[in-house]
């Protein structure tokens, strides 16, 4: 089969068009025939030797967001056949395959129907997103109907799904951004009050909107130095759930507010096999939310095919993508 791999670390220009031998199935693994992959941050840190503990082996190949059909039933599956049109956060890490090939094998545990609503490019946007935003709110937060939430980050990959899934289940949104363009954005998605971060203070719109007490609940999904404002705007005894955060981070703020801190990382059922379960899981649940129409992906209007993928990280990492970056299989 053809496949994009990278035989060392770098920058885009490493990956490389190869031959590889088609993997054999195996007991609770499913055969799938790619029919397009998403590209998320921890793609290009793998890339690019920031996460390297995380890599497959070389010739490695990479991401981890997959739509396609499967070819292929291992035994012991009984959720799939032959046939069927899947999604999933099935590999692109150490001890896995990845989606940038011809075929690509999963554990079945991983995976869910595809939407019927979604083409294979809509659908394969969604997975590690909207794994990450149901681990965050549902199970981090447990957020419930009439809760208030800030988001950080309302149109971003993981951001923008939070802010429909925290409307699909009755919470009050508020959300920032850093453009009006953006504003409008997250309105659209359902967030209730969209705040421009480069122009209000955290201290405002805290005053502004929770009468200076802070928020009970708090989704950071921008990068580790977010943190500081997300503590700011924290409630006394409020929750903060994050996606990136610090190794040597000083604790003790958190400490003065007596804050419950989740962090979320979702490569653990891909890294730790007896949690398998999760990912195939909460995919199923997302699933029937997205056929009602009330969650979609956000896709950069810029798509890629497979043979197009050094460009696509490069597009990436210039950052001007607006929402998801998607790549088809041109094979």
């Amino acid at each position: 089969m053809k496949a994009q791999v990278i035989r060392s670390f770098g920058d885009a220009s490493v990956f490389e068009l190869t031959e590889l031998p088609t993997p054999e199935v195996k007991p609770m693994h499913v055969l799938i025939k790619v029919k397009a992959t998403g590209l998320n941050p921890l793609d290009t840190k793998i890339r690019s030797g920031l996460f390297s503990g995380l890599a497959p082996a070389f010739p490695a190949v990479l991401h981890g967001d997959v739509a396609g059909i499967v070819v292929e039933v291992g035994e012991g599956v009984t959720d799939f056949q032959t046939g069927d049109e899947v999604y999933g956060l099935a590999g692109g890490v150490k001890g896995t395959g990845g989606a940038l090939a011809e075929y690509m094998l999963a554990d079945a545990r991983l995976l869910a129907h595809k939407p019927k609503n979604l083409s294979f490019a809509e659908a394969a946007a969604l997975p590690v997103v909207a794994i990450t935003a149901w681990e965050a709110l549902v199970k981090r937060a447990n957020i419930q109907a009439g809760d208030e939430i800030l988001i950080h980050g309302g149109t971003g990959g993981v951001g923008h799904i939070a802010v429909q899934l925290a409307k699909w289940i009755g919470a009050k949104v508020y959300t920032t951004v850093s453009t009006p363009e953006k504003a409008q954005l997250a309105k659209e998605f359902g967030a209730d009050v969209v705040i421009n971060y480069k122009n209000t203070l955290v201290k405002d719109y805290v005053d502004q909107y929770t009468g200076g007490k802070g928020f009970n609940y708090i989704f950071d999904t921008v990068d580790r130095e977010n943190l500081d404002r997300s503590i700011e705007a924290a409630s006394l005894y409020g929750t903060i759930v994050a996606i990136a955060v610090s190794q040597d981070y000083n604790l003790r703020p958190f400490l003065l507010k007596s804050l419950n801190f989740h962090v979320v990382f979702i490569e653990i059922p891909l890294l730790h096999e007896e949690f398998r379960h999760i990912n195939g899981e909460v995919l199923r649940k997302v699933t029937p939310i997205i056929e009602e129409g009330k969650l979609r992906p956000l896709i950069d209007p810029n798509t890629f095919t497979f043979d197009e993928i050094a460009q696509a990280h490069e597009y990436y990492e210039a950052k001007k993508a607006v929402g998801k970056i998607v790549l088809e299989n041109n094979w």
